[in-house]
């Protein structure tokens, strides 16, 4: 089928044959055997074969049909279901394609979606360590988690140098609204990607406690690594927000500065033209009795007046920084 990336049967850590998706259960009932069932864009021919074989339960395989609901982990008795997001950058925009697993004794099946990057590096890795891989479907899931996890730190590193570009260029040159629309977009996908995060850290919190007979309990330490990195994660995208409200923040904070400045300059030279307008309005008073309208000099003085008076203004508001 051309649903089916991947199918093989492992035997104590080493791959022990490709298989056929309608040889998975007698493969898996072997001693010390369990497949690993790789799917892509599977429909509900390729489910009704595997619900066949592993008896995979009505609900877990409504949610796989359905798709599109939040990232979680379920179980159904001694079979688990997870299902979580991988993020992908499609055309420049943050896009999350759905990865779900089924796993249980004997048996893991992972089936993907879109275009998220392929889990054939995964198996690669996964072969390349028989010893790890010889923990069977628990090391498996840990494998799968940990590459999902893996796929979030490349967005996050670029979206931290795109805030800082952002906060350099809003320190150079007043805030644009091109400025403020990039900002938003990436706080928007900031918060989606935490959305999708968080839930991988309670599903490693879970994985850590269940009693299931494929985990076994060495493997626990390395679930709670997974949580450990989920948790830096989710610190770090706390911080990218934070990056994102500070850009907006400090853009009209130096944007307020701008305009006070450009408003005490102006402020300035309204003192400064002031001062002559009152002058001038003074002595263009019809009275009869001021004596300085026929003093000869009068003119020269009234002139020189306000251009003492101006000077000073100019000098005093140059001091303070208002010029």
């Amino acid at each position: 089928m051309d649903h089916v990336i991947a199918a093989a049967a492992y035997h104590k850590g080493r791959k022990t044959a490709d298989i056929q998706l309608d040889e998975g259960r007698q493969w898996a009932l072997k001693p010390d055997h369990f497949v690993w069932i790789g799917l892509r864009d599977p429909g509900s021919a390729e489910f009704e074969i595997l619900r066949q074989q592993f008896g995979l339960h009505e609900l877990a395989l409504e949610d796989a049909i359905a798709q599109h609901t939040r990232a979680k982990l379920e179980t159904f008795g001694d079979a688990l279901f997870l299902l979580i997001y991988s993020p992908i950058k499609d055309n420049g925009k943050l896009e999350f394609v759905e990865t779900q697993v089924f796993a249980g004794k004997g048996y893991v099946i992972s089936a993907r979606y879109g275009n998220s990057q392929s889990y054939s590096a995964v198996r690669q890795r996964c072969e390349a360590r028989p010893l790890l891989l010889e923990h069977g479907e628990d090391f498996v899931l840990y494998a799968l988690l940990a590459f999902v996890i893996e796929n979030y730190r490349p967005l996050l590193d670029d979206i931290h140098g795109q805030l800082e570009d952002l906060e350099q260029n809003v320190l150079s040159r007043p805030i644009d609204q091109r400025d403020v629309e990039q900002i938003h977009a990436l706080r928007r996908d900031v918060l989606r990607l935490r959305r999708q995060v968080a839930p991988i850290a309670e599903i490693c919190q879970e994985l850590q406690q269940l009693e299931f007979p494929f985990i076994d309990k060495h493997m626990r330490p390395y679930f709670r690594d997974i949580a450990i990195h989920v948790n830096r994660l989710l610190e770090d995208l706390t911080g990218l927000r934070e990056m994102a409200d500070h850009a907006v923040e400090l853009g009209l904070l130096l944007e307020s500065s701008r305009q006070s400045l450009t408003q005490r300059k102006f402020a300035a030279w309204a003192a400064i033209l002031a001062f002559p307008t009152a002058v001038a309005g003074i002595y263009g008073m019809n009275f009869q009795n001021m004596p300085e309208l026929t003093w000869h000099y009068g003119y020269f003085g009234v002139l020189g007046l306000i251009g003492v008076g101006c000077s000073a203004l100019f000098v005093n508001f140059k001091r303070m920084g208002w010029l």
